[in-house]
């Protein structure tokens, strides 16, 4: 079987079916849930200072600016309290709040911090020297890697996992691209592929890894200046130091199924070539955004009665989730746009409620067209333009279709509006298994900017990786894998738990911690 016949393989294997979920544990123990903070013992540990009240514009690229893209990226946003129980939320959203995604940074030249390879610990808000660097090139600059831990989401949805992982990796690209954006710097994806990754930091050394969950390499960006190039050569590590904390997590469970979608989706060298044009931001987007970044929560419940949206809203949302706008998080997105909408409209002021399209590619239409039901109705709607092209497929009340496709949850039917991500997947896998997870990366971009702009408009998000798969290509007239639903989400008034205390993201570090 090829690496290729495996993704799909994996794909059509994890999906949820009405009659049957994917392989998942029969049980949770949810006193012995995995760690979400991992620490490398033996690490220095380098404190970063806390930011209360970020603006926007250009910040110095030194430490105190580093600390607040990585506070705002990947730090943690309030704790939870219920009763004895106590739990973090953090700047990027991930699935079950069980955070498999971590976060590395590559400094050079930078004034504040030693040349090196850290580890950043979210809970600290501070980073880990895992190495000192040799080699590489002269110039300033800060690379920034992500990894994954696959095992906090198998604990939890088993063979099905790899697929929150790689949309929580997508999330978290997001994340990063919208605090630099704040703070003035750009964001571009490189491409040294995954072995290049892992041995930059570290994550090939098993002995620093032994006893522990291991971590799995997903991209590396380059944190970067309006101006600055790019670098061509990455630095090596030498002096290691630390060794990773187990994870823990009951029942132990192991699924085979996760290893090998991740050997077949592993990616030599990409083809892509990183964007560095500059753009320009309006100040009264980028003055909104550090608010939105943390205050973005992920909505348990909706008011149905107090989700009713004005049609101008939802058109500032979706004409957010365009890559064509040029706006953060797309100028840094250098692949073809893959995934596409189709709406569940519920309570929007000026639309019939009904099933809607958009396709997220200019002059796509017709073929998404020729692939759902013949009877749709294409029709343009009063916001559809060229630069948003918003199509009615079909009136009526669509809740309960909402709701029992997104695995019978009522905050796909008790909102605004819900959508599904379509993907090109026979298209995207025709270039090879890594494909895979590029799609849900991009899907994950597609979700971390619908969360930030729900918060704009007043509403709240909450993406949902429960659905029925091929339900919902039923539902739409799929009859082939040309087109698969990757993920989900939907928007509405949130419903406030008053019984939950909101404590400041790091008032445990002490006085004057409170950012």
């Amino acid at each position: 079987m090829s690496t290729t016949e495996t993704i799909r393989a994996y794909h059509q294997r994890t999906k949820h079916h009405l009659g049957a979920y994917a392989r998942g544990p029969e049980y949770l123990d949810w006193e012995n849930q995995p760690d979400p903070f991992r620490r490398f013992s033996g690490a220095p540990l380098n404190s970063l200072p806390l930011t209360p009240d970020p603006t926007a514009g250009e910040a110095v690229f030194d430490i105190a600016g580093i600390s607040k893209l990585l506070e705002l990226s990947m730090g943690i946003s309030a704790w939870k309290q219920f009763g004895p129980d106590r739990w973090a939320l953090r700047c990027n959203p991930s699935s079950g709040n069980l955070h498999p995604t971590e976060a590395y940074l590559v400094s050079h030249g930078i004034a504040g911090l030693d040349d090196a390879i850290y580890h950043y610990a979210p809970r600290e808000h501070a980073l880990e020297q895992r190495a000192e660097l040799v080699g590489g090139e002269s110039q300033c600059y800060c690379l920034l890697a992500l990894t994954s831990i696959a095992w906090r989401e198998a604990w939890k949805y088993g063979e099905r996992a790899y697929r929150y992982v790689q949309l929580d990796v997508g999330h978290a690209l997001g994340a990063v691209r919208y605090a630099a954006a704040l703070l003035g710097w750009q964001v571009s994806l490189l491409s040294p592929g995954d072995a290049a990754i892992g041995d930059l930091l570290g994550l090939s050394r098993k002995g620093d890894f032994e006893g522990a969950e291991t971590e799995q390499p997903d991209l590396l960006v380059q944190i970067h200046t309006v101006g600055s190039g790019l670098v061509e050569t990455l630095p090596e590590g030498c002096h290691w130091r630390g060794r990773a904390n187990p994870l823990g997590g009951e029942p132990a469970l192991h699924w085979p199924l996760i290893d090998e979608a991740h050997h077949a989706c592993r990616e030599e060298q990409p083809d892509h070539q990183p964007s560095i044009a500059p753009i320009d931001l309006s100040r009264e987007w980028l003055s909104r955004l550090g608010p939105l970044i943390r205050q973005r929560r992920s909505a348990q419940a909706f008011v149905a009665k107090r989700s009713s949206l004005a049609i101008a809203s939802l058109q500032s949302f979706l004409v957010a989730l365009m890559p064509q706008n040029g706006r953060p998080p797309w100028d840094l997105w250098p692949a073809t746009p893959r995934l596409h909408l189709a709406l569940f409209i519920h309570r929007v002021e000026g639309l019939v409620p009904g099933l809607y399209a958009l396709p997220r590619r200019i002059g796509l239409q017709p073929e998404l067209q020729s692939a759902l039901n013949e009877s749709f109705l294409w029709q343009p709607t009063p916001i559809t333009s060229d630069v948003l092209p918003l199509y009615r497929l079909a009136e009526g009340d669509m809740r309960k279709v909402a709701r029992t496709l997104s695995c019978h949850q009522e905050i796909a039917a008790a909102s605004s509006f819900s959508f599904c991500m379509l993907a090109e997947f026979d298209q995207a896998l025709a270039q090879g298994p890594s494909a895979y997870r590029h799609l849900h990366w991009e899907a994950g971009l597609i979700g971390q900017a619908a969360y930030l702009e729900a918060e704009r408009i007043g509403m709240r998000g909450t993406g949902i990786g429960c659905f029925f798969d091929d339900s919902v290509h039923l539902a739409l007239g799929i009859e082939d894998t040309h087109w698969q639903t990757l993920y989900h989400f939907t928007v509405g008034f949130p419903h406030i738990d008053t019984r939950l205390q909101t404590l400041p993201p790091y008032a445990h570090l002490g006085e004057g911690a409170t950012a």
